[in-house]
Protein backbone atom coordinates (compact mmCIF):
# COMPACT_ATOMS: atom_id res chain seq x y z
CA UNK A 1 0.00 0.00 0.00
CA UNK A 2 1.30 3.49 -0.92
CA UNK A 3 0.40 6.86 0.54
CA UNK A 4 -1.45 9.61 -1.32
CA UNK A 5 -3.07 12.80 -0.07
CA UNK A 6 -6.45 12.54 1.59
CA UNK A 7 -9.30 14.53 0.06
CA UNK A 8 -10.95 17.01 2.40
CA UNK A 9 -13.41 19.87 2.45
CA UNK A 10 -11.71 23.28 2.87
CA UNK A 11 -12.21 24.99 6.21
CA UNK A 12 -10.80 28.05 7.93
CA UNK A 13 -12.30 27.20 11.35
CA UNK A 14 -10.25 26.02 14.31
CA UNK A 15 -10.84 22.33 14.83
CA UNK A 16 -12.52 21.15 18.03
CA UNK A 17 -10.99 18.51 20.26
CA UNK A 18 -10.65 15.34 18.19
CA UNK A 19 -10.78 11.94 19.81
CA UNK A 20 -10.56 8.41 18.37
CA UNK A 21 -11.85 5.91 20.88
CA UNK A 22 -10.18 6.95 24.12
CA UNK A 23 -7.21 8.65 22.47
CA UNK A 24 -7.11 12.37 21.70
CA UNK A 25 -5.42 13.69 18.55
CA UNK A 26 -3.12 16.44 19.79
CA UNK A 27 -2.97 19.85 18.10
CA UNK A 28 0.81 19.50 17.90
CA UNK A 29 0.45 16.25 15.96
CA UNK A 30 -1.97 17.91 13.53
CA UNK A 31 0.41 20.86 13.08
CA UNK A 32 3.29 18.50 12.31
CA UNK A 33 1.18 16.46 9.89
CA UNK A 34 0.09 19.57 7.92
CA UNK A 35 3.41 19.69 6.05
CA UNK A 36 2.40 16.51 4.20
CA UNK A 37 -0.93 17.97 3.02
CA UNK A 38 -0.28 21.09 0.93
CA UNK A 39 -3.43 23.08 0.28
CA UNK A 40 -4.67 26.51 -0.76
CA UNK A 41 -5.27 27.54 2.85
CA UNK A 42 -4.07 26.71 6.35
CA UNK A 43 -7.56 25.66 7.38
CA UNK A 44 -7.86 23.17 4.55
CA UNK A 45 -4.39 21.73 5.25
CA UNK A 46 -5.31 21.42 8.94
CA UNK A 47 -8.48 19.51 8.12
CA UNK A 48 -6.67 17.17 5.73
CA UNK A 49 -3.98 16.51 8.33
CA UNK A 50 -6.53 15.84 11.06
CA UNK A 51 -8.49 13.37 8.91
CA UNK A 52 -5.30 11.57 7.92
CA UNK A 53 -4.35 11.15 11.60
CA UNK A 54 -7.84 9.93 12.47
CA UNK A 55 -7.68 7.32 9.71
CA UNK A 56 -4.28 6.15 10.90
CA UNK A 57 -5.41 5.99 14.51
CA UNK A 58 -8.55 4.02 13.64
CA UNK A 59 -6.46 1.44 11.82
CA UNK A 60 -3.80 1.25 14.52
CA UNK A 61 -6.42 0.69 17.22
CA UNK A 62 -8.15 -1.97 15.12
CA UNK A 63 -4.82 -3.68 14.46
CA UNK A 64 -4.07 -3.76 18.19
CA UNK A 65 -7.53 -5.19 18.87
CA UNK A 66 -6.68 -8.03 16.51
CA UNK A 67 -3.31 -8.67 18.11
CA UNK A 68 -1.22 -6.97 15.44
CA UNK A 69 1.23 -4.88 17.48
CA UNK A 70 3.90 -2.48 16.22
CA UNK A 71 6.74 -0.82 18.14
CA UNK A 72 7.42 2.21 15.93
CA UNK A 73 5.98 4.23 13.03
CA UNK A 74 7.59 2.11 10.31
CA UNK A 75 6.25 -1.04 11.92
CA UNK A 76 2.85 0.67 12.19
CA UNK A 77 2.78 1.01 8.41
CA UNK A 78 3.49 -2.70 8.00
CA UNK A 79 0.83 -3.64 10.54
CA UNK A 80 -1.73 -1.40 8.84
CA UNK A 81 -0.91 -2.97 5.49
CA UNK A 82 -1.30 -6.43 7.05
CA UNK A 83 -4.63 -5.45 8.60
CA UNK A 84 -5.99 -4.13 5.30
CA UNK A 85 -4.84 -7.22 3.44
CA UNK A 86 -6.91 -9.28 5.86
CA UNK A 87 -9.91 -6.96 6.10
CA UNK A 88 -10.54 -5.82 2.55
CA UNK A 89 -12.26 -8.11 0.12
CA UNK A 90 -11.58 -6.59 -3.29
CA UNK A 91 -12.87 -8.65 -6.21
CA UNK A 92 -10.77 -8.98 -9.35
CA UNK A 93 -12.34 -7.09 -12.27
CA UNK A 94 -13.65 -9.47 -14.91
CA UNK A 95 -12.68 -9.33 -18.57
CA UNK A 96 -16.19 -8.09 -19.30
CA UNK A 97 -15.81 -5.28 -16.73
CA UNK A 98 -12.51 -4.23 -18.28
CA UNK A 99 -13.83 -4.26 -21.83
CA UNK A 100 -16.92 -2.30 -20.79
CA UNK A 101 -14.85 0.38 -19.06
CA UNK A 102 -12.54 0.63 -22.08
CA UNK A 103 -15.51 1.05 -24.43
CA UNK A 104 -17.17 3.71 -22.26
CA UNK A 105 -14.01 5.80 -21.70
CA UNK A 106 -12.12 5.98 -25.01
CA UNK A 107 -10.62 9.37 -24.05
CA UNK A 108 -8.57 7.67 -21.31
CA UNK A 109 -6.94 5.28 -23.74
CA UNK A 110 -6.25 7.42 -26.79
CA UNK A 111 -3.02 8.93 -28.01
CA UNK A 112 -3.29 12.73 -27.79
CA UNK A 113 -3.89 14.88 -30.83
CA UNK A 114 -0.65 16.66 -31.79
CA UNK A 115 -0.13 19.91 -33.66
CA UNK A 116 3.01 21.09 -35.46
CA UNK A 117 3.24 24.75 -34.48
CA UNK A 118 5.27 27.87 -35.20
CA UNK A 119 4.80 31.10 -33.30
CA UNK A 120 6.10 34.62 -32.80
CA UNK A 121 5.95 35.98 -29.24
CA UNK A 122 5.54 39.74 -28.92
CA UNK A 123 6.35 40.00 -25.24
CA UNK A 124 4.39 42.24 -22.86
CA UNK A 125 3.67 41.82 -19.16
CA UNK A 126 -0.02 41.51 -18.14
CA UNK A 127 0.10 44.72 -16.09
CA UNK A 128 1.76 46.78 -18.87
CA UNK A 129 -1.31 47.98 -20.75
CA UNK A 130 0.66 50.35 -22.98
CA UNK A 131 3.08 47.64 -24.15
CA UNK A 132 0.29 45.10 -24.65
CA UNK A 133 -1.69 47.53 -26.81
CA UNK A 134 1.38 48.48 -28.83
CA UNK A 135 2.41 44.87 -29.39
CA UNK A 136 -1.13 43.85 -30.31
CA UNK A 137 -1.13 46.49 -33.04
CA UNK A 138 2.32 45.30 -34.14
CA UNK A 139 0.97 41.76 -34.31
CA UNK A 140 -1.98 42.83 -36.46
CA UNK A 141 0.41 44.59 -38.85
CA UNK A 142 2.69 41.55 -39.08
CA UNK A 143 -0.27 39.26 -39.74
CA UNK A 144 -1.50 41.45 -42.57
CA UNK A 145 1.92 41.11 -44.21
CA UNK A 146 2.04 37.35 -43.58
CA UNK A 147 -1.35 36.81 -45.19
CA UNK A 148 0.13 38.08 -48.45
CA UNK A 149 3.63 36.68 -47.97
CA UNK A 150 3.59 33.69 -45.53
CA UNK A 151 7.21 32.83 -46.39
CA UNK A 152 8.34 35.79 -44.28
CA UNK A 153 7.25 34.07 -41.02
CA UNK A 154 10.78 32.80 -40.33
CA UNK A 155 12.23 36.25 -40.92
CA UNK A 156 9.68 37.90 -38.62
CA UNK A 157 10.25 35.28 -35.90
CA UNK A 158 13.98 35.90 -35.96
CA UNK A 159 13.50 39.70 -35.87
CA UNK A 160 10.57 40.13 -33.49
CA UNK A 161 9.94 37.04 -31.35
CA UNK A 162 10.97 37.10 -27.68
CA UNK A 163 10.76 33.29 -27.48
CA UNK A 164 14.00 31.24 -27.66
CA UNK A 165 12.39 29.44 -30.60
CA UNK A 166 13.19 32.57 -32.65
CA UNK A 167 16.51 30.99 -33.65
CA UNK A 168 14.54 28.17 -35.32
CA UNK A 169 12.18 30.55 -37.07
CA UNK A 170 9.54 30.16 -34.34
CA UNK A 171 9.35 26.34 -34.57
CA UNK A 172 7.81 24.77 -31.46
CA UNK A 173 7.68 21.28 -33.00
CA UNK A 174 4.88 18.82 -32.27
CA UNK A 175 2.72 19.81 -29.28
CA UNK A 176 0.16 17.71 -27.43
CA UNK A 177 -2.36 19.34 -25.12
CA UNK A 178 -0.74 20.68 -21.96
CA UNK A 179 2.71 21.23 -23.45
CA UNK A 180 2.63 25.00 -23.79
CA UNK A 181 1.42 27.97 -21.74
CA UNK A 182 -2.18 27.41 -20.62
CA UNK A 183 -3.75 30.41 -22.38
CA UNK A 184 -2.24 29.44 -25.72
CA UNK A 185 -2.91 25.75 -25.14
CA UNK A 186 -6.66 26.34 -24.68
CA UNK A 187 -6.87 27.99 -28.11
CA UNK A 188 -4.40 25.93 -30.14
CA UNK A 189 -6.36 22.71 -30.33
CA UNK A 190 -9.40 24.50 -31.76
CA UNK A 191 -7.49 26.12 -34.62
CA UNK A 192 -7.54 24.93 -38.24
CA UNK A 193 -4.28 24.45 -40.09
CA UNK A 194 -2.59 27.58 -41.36
CA UNK A 195 -1.93 31.11 -40.10
CA UNK A 196 -4.32 32.22 -37.35
CA UNK A 197 -5.85 35.56 -38.26
CA UNK A 198 -5.52 37.30 -34.87
CA UNK A 199 -2.86 37.58 -32.16
CA UNK A 200 -3.50 35.22 -29.23
CA UNK A 201 -3.08 36.62 -25.72
CA UNK A 202 -1.15 34.95 -22.91
CA UNK A 203 0.49 36.11 -19.69
CA UNK A 204 3.68 36.59 -21.73
CA UNK A 205 2.24 38.81 -24.43
CA UNK A 206 0.80 38.12 -27.89
CA UNK A 207 1.39 35.04 -30.03
CA UNK A 208 1.21 34.92 -33.83
CA UNK A 209 0.56 31.28 -34.63
CA UNK A 210 0.80 28.95 -37.61
CA UNK A 211 -0.47 25.37 -37.36
CA UNK A 212 1.51 23.49 -40.02
CA UNK A 213 0.11 20.00 -39.48
CA UNK A 214 -2.21 18.00 -37.26
CA UNK A 215 -2.13 14.36 -36.14
CA UNK A 216 -5.47 13.32 -34.66
CA UNK A 217 -5.36 11.17 -31.55
CA UNK A 218 -6.08 7.49 -32.12
CA UNK A 219 -7.74 5.07 -29.75
CA UNK A 220 -5.17 2.52 -28.60
CA UNK A 221 -6.18 -1.12 -29.10
CA UNK A 222 -7.62 -2.84 -26.04
CA UNK A 223 -4.75 -5.35 -26.01
CA UNK A 224 -2.26 -2.48 -25.56
CA UNK A 225 -4.01 -1.01 -22.50
CA UNK A 226 -5.50 -4.06 -20.80
CA UNK A 227 -3.27 -3.75 -17.73
CA UNK A 228 -4.03 -0.03 -17.39
CA UNK A 229 -7.76 -0.74 -17.51
CA UNK A 230 -7.47 -3.55 -14.98
CA UNK A 231 -5.31 -1.46 -12.63
CA UNK A 232 -7.79 1.43 -12.75
CA UNK A 233 -10.75 -0.82 -11.90
CA UNK A 234 -8.80 -2.52 -9.10
CA UNK A 235 -7.94 0.88 -7.63
CA UNK A 236 -11.58 1.99 -7.81
CA UNK A 237 -12.74 -1.18 -6.07
CA UNK A 238 -10.05 -0.86 -3.38
CA UNK A 239 -11.04 2.75 -2.70
CA UNK A 240 -14.68 1.75 -2.26
CA UNK A 241 -13.82 -1.16 0.03
CA UNK A 242 -11.44 0.95 2.11
CA UNK A 243 -13.99 3.74 2.47
CA UNK A 244 -16.66 1.35 3.73
CA UNK A 245 -14.19 -0.29 6.12
CA UNK A 246 -13.07 3.02 7.61
CA UNK A 247 -16.63 4.27 8.01
CA UNK A 248 -17.49 1.06 9.85
CA UNK A 249 -14.48 1.56 12.15
CA UNK A 250 -15.56 5.17 12.73
CA UNK A 251 -18.89 3.85 14.03
CA UNK A 252 -17.41 0.92 15.95
CA UNK A 253 -14.49 2.67 17.67
CA UNK A 254 -16.00 6.15 17.81
CA UNK A 255 -14.67 9.44 16.49
CA UNK A 256 -15.45 12.80 18.08
CA UNK A 257 -14.76 16.29 16.75
CA UNK A 258 -14.49 15.43 13.05
CA UNK A 259 -16.22 13.24 10.47
CA UNK A 260 -14.54 11.23 7.74
CA UNK A 261 -15.42 12.34 4.23
CA UNK A 262 -16.42 10.32 1.15
CA UNK A 263 -12.76 9.65 0.31
CA UNK A 264 -11.83 8.60 3.81
CA UNK A 265 -9.29 6.10 2.55
CA UNK A 266 -7.54 8.45 0.14
CA UNK A 267 -4.54 8.96 2.41
CA UNK A 268 -3.80 5.22 2.44
CA UNK A 269 -4.45 4.21 -1.16
CA UNK A 270 -1.42 3.25 -3.24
Amino acid sequence: MQMIDIEALPSEATLPLIQVGSRAIEESDIAHEMQYHPSDSAGSAQLKAARALVVRELLCQQAQAQGLVADDEIADDKVIAQLLEQALNVPEPSTEDCQRFYAHHPERFSEPTRLKVRHILLAAAPEDAVARDAHYQQGVTLLETLKDDPARFTEFAQRHSACPSNTQGGELGWLAQGQTVAELDRVLHHLPNGLHERPIASRYGWHLVVVDAREEGQLLPYEAVTERVRHHLEEQATRRALRHYLLSLETEIGVQGIALDDDAGGSLMQ
